[in-house]
């Protein structure tokens, strides 16, 4: 009899998303599942933590093989929360952040608190795997991204895998049968431009919201996670936290002397 695996399940949508019912039910097939997710949405955390406020954790639901928790931190503060308080005495064997509603490819990686979450734990040594589905609809069909989300996390259970490993994986819209596979790619160069609309409150004081395009930089390489995503592939990037820009190193050894 093979040994229950334990999985901790986050997001960013939080607690009571579709994407983390489909999440939970990735992480049902390999064993025991804890959730901590955040108490509301915390899309856009990247890698925030709280250190100003308390923090308060409920208990949603407990049920055989599958315990609920909503943490009214950050996605970070979630799984810091999982590993060093809840299930400090245990050996959890995965992180899945997810399902996110839309995709974290290219520079969104840097933004995103369900990639945030992911980066958070592998600093303990464990395997974690952010899974987005490029679809930000209410009604998004999380079907596929459930299918290739199983064969991946199956991949990384049972196979021997080098640590720390985070892998930021997006699944394209579509049914399972409609997409064409998986591919391991690199991360895509790409950037937002954003726009500030200003407004006024009924006091007369000005206020602003946040929208922008997303800048495709590279379009026409095709071993980038945004080629994967546009060709129906589900595109698998392998995370690092090393931000260093090694190619600068000599050339700023010259400059700098």
């Amino acid at each position: 009899m093979k040994e229950e695996k334990l999985i901790l399940v986050t997001n960013d949508d939080g607690y009571d998303s579709k994407g983390l019912v489909a999440a939970v039910e990735v992480a049902r097939a390999f064993g025991r599942v804890v959730v901590v997710a955040p108490e509301t949405t915390q899309s856009g955390m990247s890698q925030a933590i709280t250190m100003y406020n308390p923090l308060y954790l409920r208990c949603v639901r407990k049920e055989e093989g599958l315990e609920v928790y909503s943490f009214s931190g950050t996605p970070v503060d979630c799984v810091k929360m999982a590993f060093d308080y809840l299930l400090r005495d245990e050996r959890v064997d995965l992180v899945i952040s997810g399902i996110n509603h839309g995709s974290n490819s290219a520079v969104n990686v840097l933004y995103s608190g369900t990639m945030g979450a992911a980066i958070e734990g592998s600093f303990y040594d464990c395997p974690s795997v952010g899974l987005s589905l490029d679809d930000h609809g209410a009604d998004a069909d999380f079907e596929a991204a459930v299918v290739y989300g199983k064969r991946i996390v199956r991949s990384v259970l049972e196979k021997k895998v080098e640590l720390p490993l985070c892998l930021n994986v997006n699944v394209p819209v579509g049914k399972p049968g409609e997409l064409h596979g998986i591919r391991l790619c690199r991360q895509n160069r790409g950037f937002w431009r954003e726009e500030f609309y200003r407004h006024e409150d009924p006091r007369g004081r000005a206020y602003f919201w946040l929208t922008g395009d997303f800048v495709n930089g590279e379009p026409g390489a095709e071993d980038t996670d945004e080629w994967a995503l546009a060709h129906g592939y589900v595109s698998i990037v392998p995370v690092q936290v090393d931000l260093t820009d090694y190619r600068q190193l000599a050339a700023l050894a010259n400059v700098l002397e």
